[in-house]
């Protein structure tokens, strides 16, 4: 049974560091006390994480409003999170490393990605182990609330920041949201997410709010009568200690119902901005805390020492935008001056930032081809390394801060990124200049691996449409994120070098513009090829943005395009210049990084949000022939199901030798290939 605790973990005067107290709700066994390997069984911490800062401190100078939040006697602004631990019950024998696990939107993702575990917020019984994967090799695993957006529920974990006032008066400011719909809807959430809250409107709001619709993002905007719309607002969520609560949710009612597809926005004014940025700080110190702290306070802490030698961050799309965030707005380095996360995995973030730090910020929001294309998301800089603005003047870059005060509190980076980023994400000016005409250096701290012929997320199999026009693409890039965080983790404790970055490049021609004729893509019968790609822009949101991250051009003006890029296709259809999973080495089909909304849905032939296409060769000679398909069909590539195993086989083999592919997995992989792919297989091969 669980053990219910009422302990809190003061500290006798609060540290520098921020950490004012943890209060442990609970400890028990996960999975009923199984043994995972040399680090034996582990157990669940749940509890509530106590902040304070000090808003005079260089190092909390860029969050936005900490000067306007509510102070203690002490002159600090305090905050929570909530905490979510995995941690071998005997810290001896863990492996020394720590993995924070950014939660997304709320979700605990690195259960799901490493150990291939199904998901869950509250993970306990040994279906949540998954592969075990984490636990055999000893990590302690870590999460954190860092989103003042999120609504209670799900066992999902929430910041609770301090609302920025103007000496006590209420802070007003006009916001913008925008909605789509992919089915029929009465009224939709204005975050677009049923568990996101959004910002009350202030007293006399719908004097100026402005309610429009279009079609397409380049569409001119057509404005709804007031008659014909309203909102819905619901309680704000309980504050705790006289800490903020989260935001309330606000559903838009529509006359009518939504139509599919179609891109509602909404400006109005709004009143109480969270002071968001203080997630950054959230995490900082926690992680600073547990790795540094040697005390009873600590939860990890035995016999006074902390278990923690090294510290790694995973984060998955938003997630992943957030560790590069922290990352440029220098907040890998504590307040004494020490480095906070030793590697870094921001996976499938593309060139992204966030709307993470801002008056009136919205996490929620990305940036997309159709969708939320304009909000403060895929922003420069977008290299690690320095690089030039050419629109605004700026010379800026992901590590440049840090690397301007002391090159050795850099983490090590292995971004990782999905052939969709390259669609959906800008994912190319990661690793270009801003006008994508020529390859950006790379700093010998990071690595970068495109995964080709994979989308954002990999689907399921049997894999279907969806929203798509075709099938969703199931190509599996996570067997290379178990054996690139091994790599990362001999990376930070003993200098191995990890294997070389992979992805395409302008120089040697893999790198291409993104229309059919630049990336040779083949004519498949029946499949539209995009039209349309995600491309950021400058833009204007107003003259304080910069100095101040307040918005007050809505919607912003776009002052310039930056340039994305995207894989060359080989004769198939598939990626060029990549890391290729095994299953799009030796390939049963086309894997792409794009596919397109279906008519249903509204929006036809816009970008399917984060979704690729999976398009299988013909079978036979005589299927190719009678379809016109270009591509060589199966039983003219292979032989028989046994050579084709050979070749998948020696498909991974190959990148077990890279130190990319564990053999674990090369072995599981090559085992499941004929169950997972036998409706694929031509007829002769089935006999």
């Amino acid at each position: 049974m669980p053990r219910i605790l009422a302990l809190t973990l003061l500290l006798a005067s609060p540290l520098l560091g921020g950490v004012r107290s943890i209060d442990v709700l609970e400890r028990a066994p996960f999975a009923g006390g199984a043994a995972f390997g040399d680090a034996g069984s582990y157990e669940v911490i749940r509890g509530v994480v106590r902040h304070e800062v000090d808003p005079a401190h260089p190092r909390n100078e860029p969050i936005v409003d900490l000067q306007l939040a509510p102070r203690n006697a002490r002159g600090r602004v305090e905050f929570e999170a909530d905490l979510f631990l995995l941690a071998p019950s005997d810290p001896t024998r863990g492996n020394g490393a720590l993995l924070y696990d950014v939660n997304n939107r709320g979700g605990k993702l690195a259960l799901r990605f490493f150990n291939s575990a199904p998901g869950s917020n509250n993970p306990r019984d040994a279906r949540h182990a998954g592969n075990g994967f984490l636990l055999r090799r000893g990590y302690t695993i870590v999460w954190c609330g860092w989103i003042g957006e999120l609504l209670p529920g799900d066992h999902r974990l929430l910041l609770r920041a301090p609302v920025a006032t103007d000496g006590g008066e209420a802070i007003r400011g006009r916001v913008r949201q925008e909605i789509v719909a992919d089915g029929p809807a009465d009224s939709m959430p204005l975050s677009r997410r049923s568990n996101h809250g959004s910002y009350r409107p202030a007293p006399g709001w719908e004097r100026t709010a402005t309610l429009t619709w279009r079609m397409r993002e380049t569409d001119r905007r057509v404005e709804i009568p007031h008659g014909q719309w309203r909102l819905e607002i619901g309680d704000t969520p309980t504050a705790s200690e006289g800490v903020g609560g989260t935001l309330p949710e606000i559903r838009l009612h529509v006359a009518g119902g939504y139509r599919p597809g179609y891109i509602y926005e909404l400006i109005y004014e709004a009143e109480g901005p969270i002071v968001q940025g203080l997630g950054f700080a959230a995490v900082r110190d926690l992680v600073s805390f547990l790795k540094h702290d040697t005390g009873d306070r600590n939860p990890l802490a035995r016999d006074g020492r902390s278990p923690i030698e090294r510290a790694h961050g995973f984060g998955v799309s938003q997630s992943g935008r957030f560790l590069r965030n922290l990352l440029h707005l220098g907040f890998n380095v504590d307040e004494s001056g020490r480095r906070v996360f030793d590697g870094l995995i921001p996976h499938v973030a593309g060139a992204g930032l966030g709307f993470f730090n801002h008056r009136f910020a919205q996490p929620n929001r990305h940036n997309g081809q159709h969708e939320d294309h304009l909000f403060t998301a895929d922003r420069f800089p977008f290299t690690y390394g320095a690089s030039h603005n050419p629109f605004s003047g700026a010379t800026d870059g992901i590590l440049l801060r840090t690397a301007r005060e002391d090159e050795r509190l850099l983490p090590f980076v292995m971004h990782t990124q999905s052939a969709a980023e390259y669609w959906h994400r800008a994912g190319s000016l990661v690793h270009t200049d801003p006008l994508g005409a020529v390859d950006a250096p790379q700093h010998d701290r990071v690595r970068i691996y495109a995964f080709g012929g994979t989308q954002h997320g990999p689907a399921g199999w049997p894999p279907s449409r969806g929203m798509a026009q075709n099938l969703a693409n199931p190509a599996d890039y996570r067997p290379f994120l178990r054996a690139l965080l091994d790599a990362l983790d001999a990376w930070a404790r003993d200098g191995t070098p990890p294997p070389p970055s992979i992805h395409p490049r302008i120089d040697d021609g893999t790198l291409v513009p993104w229309d059919r004729d630049s990336t040779g893509f083949p004519a498949l019968p029946g499949v539209r090829y995009p039209e349309v790609i995600q491309q950021p822009h400058e833009l204007d949101h107003g003259p304080e943005f910069r100095s101040r991250g307040i918005i007050t051009v809505l919607p912003p003006r776009v002052l310039g395009d930056f340039t994305v890029l995207v894989p060359a296709s080989d004769a198939d259809g598939n990626n060029r210049g990549t890391l290729l999973p095994p299953e799009v080495a030796a390939p049963l089909a086309t894997y792409t990084g794009w596919n397109l909304r279906r008519r249903e849905v509204g929006a036809e032939d816009m970008l399917a949000s984060l979704a690729g296409s999976f398009l299988p060769l013909p079978k036979t000679r005589e299927e190719r022939r009678e379809s016109g398909d270009p591509r060589r069909s199966i039983e003219e590539r292979w032989e028989s199901l046994e050579s084709y195993r050979r070749a998948f086989a020696s498909a991974c083999e190959r990148l077990v030798e890279r130190r990319l592919l564990l053999r674990e997995d090369a072995e599981r992989l090559t085992a499941e290939l004929v169950e997972r792919y036998r409706d694929l297989f031509p007829p002769s091969w089935r006999r």
